[in-house]
Order: C-alpha cells, then structure tokens, then sequence
C-alpha cells in the first residue's frame, strides 16, 4: 500500500471521528505539530491535543485538493478542514506533511491559519 493511501486512509479515519483508529495509522512515539501550536510527541500527547477537536464536532470533513508523495516517502496534502460545531462550521485552509516508516505516520506537520482558526473558535 503507497504512503499515500495510508494518508487517505488516516483522513477517513478523522472522518469517522474515531480517535483510536487515527491513533493506529501513528507510531507510538510520533510527532504532531501543528505550526504555530506546542507539538505532541507520542499517543497519550497526541490523544490529549485531538481530543477536543473530535469531541466539539459533530462532522469532520477533509477536502483533499492535492496529494503528493515524494520519492522519499513523504506525503503533502492541500486541504481543507471543515469541523461542524453545533453553532457553527470551523473551516481551515491546510497544508500537510507526513512522514511514515513501516506503515506508519512517524511525523504530521500541518500549516494553517492559527489567528484565523482561533477566531473562527471565539
């Protein structure tokens, strides 16, 4: 299976809103860093900093625009992330980079808006 499809994968998993099956796609010692927010190194980190996102949705939806994988095995998506609130839709403009190794995502950086995500949130 290309890196690809596991990053496809991964985001049908954010779909689903289930924080153990995105959790399955990651090593256990993974970073996440979202550009301008402290990283979470780890499941119990990462677990700790998803959780919110998936427990104030009521839909996730990814759009994916563009994905490529390098011939190294990295992953980059242009996205767009729309979290539907019970309020509101939080809609996120997205840059991602995946780094796997034996099938699993080893590092996920994602640039976005943190001013924009943080007023659409307010």
């Amino acid at each position: 299976m290309s890196n690809s499809q596991i990053v496809k994968d991964f985001i049908a998993a954010w779909e689903a809103r289930s924080i153990d099956a995105i959790l399955s796609f990651m090593a256990p010692d993974a970073h996440y860093l979202n550009v301008g927010l402290p990283e979470a190194v780890g499941h119990e980190q990462i677990r700790a900093m998803l959780t919110p996102f998936l427990g104030g949705a009521k839909e996730v939806r990814w759009t994916v625009h563009h994905i490529a994988e390098t011939a190294a095995g990295v992953v980059l998506t242009e996205r767009t992330d729309d979290f539907v609130m019970a309020d509101r839709t939080v809609s996120l403009a997205v840059m991602g980079v995946f780094e796997l190794k034996g099938g699993k995502i080893t590092a996920w950086r994602d640039y976005f808006d943190v001013p924009g995500f943080q007023r659409q949130m307010a």
